[in-house]
């Protein structure tokens, strides 16, 4: 039998039961936690927060449980006294509700060790999500739930979510990984078990959080959690209807609320692969109300419109009984007779109204940027229009959006190659922004300290972290689900770049060196050990053949990536490099000069003779961020001086200079396009400008 390392810090943490010290970490190992629980593995990690683990209890003839870990890895008051004071609720909300079989009990709360432990029963059984993926293997028409799974899936779930809305608590993170199907005891198998409370929240006349603490998983969470903070029996009767949705489609309403904010429920039956009765059809769409006031308030309520006398009874506590009526298969298609043609006529008109309306849309948007020309952050031309040249034909330029950040700054941020999230680190992890619905989609918190640099893979599947805790993960960026974690590094991460054809991950930190990763697989290639300070930027050729890295010793080095091998240190600067790249011309397939910014000025150089080409400088204090558009043929580079600067890279005239910021701006990135720029600033702000063409 194996037995857990506490120390959260601890990446290794799974030690012979038979150790008095970690292998990997060397903190002492306890036998039993509280004299009572022995750890025996990880069951997942909570990011800066903690971690959660399977145990045994010794006081009950070792059945297992559960236990949740908090020891918070966070800067900050705030942060720290909010994490605590969830973690507390969670074991209020347990301790209340597991009467209830159909959620976890409450074993124990206690603090040891300057941690905080929440003991509770563990559940036999597959989340609803592995159970969806389990089945994904099968026939077309088995690997979703069906009409008569749907229907039992919530005649299971509504009663019990019913009792916790009648104990005053709203649960705010209903999904299909917080539903279990037990498998034991025989008794109760089958039945469904809601877990995770952490997000919970007493049900008062008004609850009110403050703006910037929504809480929820977005895609399954109602729009009144996400912009107001503001939680209701009603908001969690959305998130019922998202999962039933998910589980009848097996497609992920994260995903879509990334590309379709929330106007995907205008239309979610057209994802179906099966025609369903216009009975649930009707409960589903008005679980799916964006207006909360459209939607159902109460379990009763649903419950009420799916049941029909009298098949399968559902007790509620204090109610009467109703009962089901299913409706058999084979029933469903005739009562549909004409569901696809009407599914088909109205997608048709929606894809209509859809594109009219984002013609109406960008044509008001239009003039109002011209009417707000005067409200803009001040844009100041670095040269003189032609002559002759009107006012209204001058280059349009907007700030398109500001996200205001409550608690910290940014210093690194990507944006997705179809423009529509970006992610951005934070000192609570990695933060996913919809540039469509302009908010905050999701966190992600694995990391055990700080997240230094993102960056995402060339085709937008997934994305990368590297932090101060000396490891890179790598991410699903649709799911959220952290694929792998790659440990070799002996000092935080401060530098990552993808190959253009997303196979090779380049790394580099405070330990001066630079790692070659294989993506697929997660395999070292090779360290190149040549620089003497840390490595603070990084950048492959368009071919994915050269790497440019910068560091703060002051050098550029060029190295072969095939061969493994140094080709060329370019002449020293005496300042750091912030930030090097290669650069070309649009539509061509070579490199035209390797870039780098050091100090205020920023240089280029021809990457084969290592001759320099020119310097560009403009600021009147250090460069922080740069970014390169092939595409525009254009570089910004942000400044302490809080302004932005965009150059042509082939003259090296001064384009313009953008004064919007009142910080130092951190970080910089176009999109694929070149007509979008991002910028994030030490003011708390990021914004979003777009680009005209020069």
């Amino acid at each position: 039998m194996m037995i857990c390392c506490l120390n959260p810090d601890c990446l290794n943490p799974l030690n012979d039961k038979s150790s008095k010290f970690c292998v990997n970490c060397g903190a002492s190992i306890l036998p039993l936690l509280r004299n009572r629980f022995r750890v025996i593995r990880v069951l997942s990690q909570e990011g800066g927060f903690g971690k959660t683990y399977l145990a045994q209890d010794s006081d009950k003839l070792n059945e297992p449980c559960v236990i949740k870990q908090l020891a918070p890895r966070i800067e900050g008051n705030w942060a720290l006294k909010k994490a605590v004071e969830l973690f507390e609720k969670e074991a209020q909300r347990l301790q209340q509700l597991g009467e209830n079989s159909q959620i976890p009990k409450l074993l124990a709360y206690f603090e040891q060790d300057n941690c905080l432990y929440l003991v509770q029963q563990f559940i036999d059984g597959q989340n609803l999500l592995e159970e969806l993926e389990r089945r994904r293997e099968g026939d077309i028409w088995l690997r979703c739930y069906n009409e008569k799974e749907i229907r039992k899936f919530l005649l299971n779930l509504l009663p019990v979510l019913h009792f916790v809305h009648e104990h005053g608590v709203v649960h705010r993170d209903i999904k299909p990984q917080n539903i279990i199907r037990r498998n034991f005891p025989q008794e109760l198998k089958g039945d469904l078990v809601l877990i995770d409370f952490g997000s919970s929240k007493e049900l008062k006349p008004t609850l009110n959080l403050k703006v910037g603490t929504s809480i929820g998983s977005h895609g399954y969470c109602a729009i009144e959690q996400i912009r107001d903070g503001l939680a209701y029996p009603a908001s969690d009767l959305f998130s019922v209807g998202a999962t039933c949705f998910h589980l009848m489609t097996g497609m992920s309403p994260f995903q879509l609320w990334t590309e379709h904010g929330y106007s995907w429920m205008n239309h979610w039956e057209k994802y179906l692969n099966y025609p369903i009765s216009d009975e649930l059809a009707h409960v589903v769409d008005r679980l799916l109300k964006k207006d909360m006031e459209q939607r159902y308030k109460s379990a009763v309520e649903v419950i009420a419109d799916l049941k029909e006398p009298q098949q399968y009874p559902v007790v509620l506590p204090g109610l009467v009984e109703v009962s089901e009526q299913l409706v058999p298969p084979t029933e469903i298609f005739s009562l549909n007779k004409y569901t696809k043609l009407k599914k088909i006529f109205l997608a048709g008109a929606a894809v209509l109204l859809f594109i009219a309306g984002e013609f109406w849309y960008w044509k008001t948007r239009e003039t109002q940027i011209r009417n707000d020309t005067n409200t803009q952050p001040s844009i100041q031309p670095a040269v003189k229009r032609e002559l002759g040249q009107s006012e209204s034909n001058q280059r349009q330029f907007a700030l398109i959006k500001t996200f205001n950040l409550v608690y910290d700054s940014v210093s690194s941020l990507a944006i997705s190659p179809d423009s529509k999230t970006i992610l951005t680190n934070s000192v609570f992890g990695v933060k996913l922004w919809s540039l469509v619905t302009k908010q905050e989609i999701s966190v992600f918190n694995a990391h055990n300290g700080k997240v230094n640099v993102v960056a995402i893979y060339p085709d937008g599947t997934k994305f990368v972290t590297g932090s101060e805790d000396k490891t890179i993960k790598i991410w699903n960026l649709a799911t959220g689900q952290e694929i792998r974690t790659l440990q070799k590094h002996t000092s935080g991460i401060h530098a990552l770049a993808i190959s253009p054809d997303g196979k090779l991950l380049a790394s580099g930190g405070d330990d001066n060196s630079i790692k070659l990763w294989n993506l697929n697989t997660g395999e070292e290639l090779v360290s190149f050990d040549n620089h003497k300070q840390r490595i603070s930027s990084l950048g492959f050729d368009a071919e994915g053949k050269m790497l440019a890295s910068g560091s703060f010793d002051g050098t550029i080095k060029i190295w072969d990536v095939k061969a493994e091998k140094l080709l060329r240190t370019l002449p020293k600067n005496y300042s750091k490099v912030h930030f090097t790249d290669f650069i070309k011309k649009a539509g061509s397939t070579s490199n035209n000069s390797v870039i780098a910014s050091y100090n205020s000025d920023i240089g280029m150089w021809n990457p084969i003779t290592g001759e320099k080409i020119r310097t560009l400088n403009g600021h009147f204090q250090p460069i922080t961020s740069t970014a390169v558009s092939s595409q525009r043929n254009l570089l910004a580079s942000g400044s302490s001086d809080n302004t932005i600067k965009l150059w042509n890279l082939t003259t090296g005239e001064l384009l313009m200079t953008l004064k919007g910021h009142s910080g130092k701006v951190e970080s910089l990135a176009f999109n694929r396009d070149g007509n979008i720029l991002v910028s994030a600033a030490q003011d708390r702000t990021i914004k979003v400008w777009q680009i005209p063409v020069f």
